[in-house]
């Protein structure tokens, strides 16, 4: 389980195909890292197959590929990275599965004062599991739904978010992970059979 604050934002320095799948190769501020243990970036959750002092090495199987936007990362891609939560941390952000729901396109990024407001546009059906200021997480990042109509989301980023994560990169059109609400999902799965009557 994650949290969707990000710790680090790492490069990618190297590409491959492999029997494993799409290799990758990330540099990292991370010196403690082992083998088998999970990691999020930019959103799925994936497992270090290889690691070291400052760099680590996963894979991305066909399923991943088919979900996210990582067949898409070529080396020089910075990603927001997150290990996996231990059951004594403090508990920061919401409850994030590393489980990407599906790839978004960003309508539009606009500044607003103090704020960056990004407008992304979900495949249909996808918002039926967020709610109005509930949670929503963007390439791995936890954020707070700033407005919802239709399948249009809306997301404001703070300052801190745009310093410490790959987010103020963000333009139109560019493609991001999205994972929704776990709470919402469940709530949608066990109301369904009442629903559909």
């Amino acid at each position: 389980m994650f949290t969707g604050l990000i710790d680090e934002v790492g490069t990618v320095t190297s590409v491959a195909e492999s029997a494993a799948g799409l290799e990758l190769r990330v540099d990292c501020g991370y010196s403690d890292l082992e083998p088998g243990e999970s990691i999020a970036l930019s959103g799925p959750c994936l497992t270090v197959r290889e690691c070291g002092h400052g760099w680590f090495e996963v894979a991305a199987v066909i399923t991943t590929l088919g979900r996210t936007t990582v067949g898409e990362w070529r080396s020089g891609r910075r990603v927001n990275l997150e290990r996996a939560m231990r059951a004594d941390s403090r508990f920061g952000g919401h409850v994030v599965q590393g489980h990407v729901d599906d790839v978004a396109a960003v309508a539009a990024v606009n500044r607003q004062a103090d704020a960056l407001i990004v407008d992304i546009d979900l495949a249909a059906g996808l918002s039926e599991t967020l709610v109005l200021h509930g949670s929503v997480t963007i390439d791995g990042v936890s954020l707070t739904v700033n407005a919802l109509e239709g399948d249009s989301l809306q997301v404001s980023l703070i300052d801190y978010t745009l310093r410490h994560t790959t987010l103020g990169d963000l333009s139109r059109g560019d493609r991001v992970n999205v994972e929704t609400d776990v709470i919402g999902k469940y709530v949608r799965r066990m109301s369904a059979p009442y629903l559909n009557r």
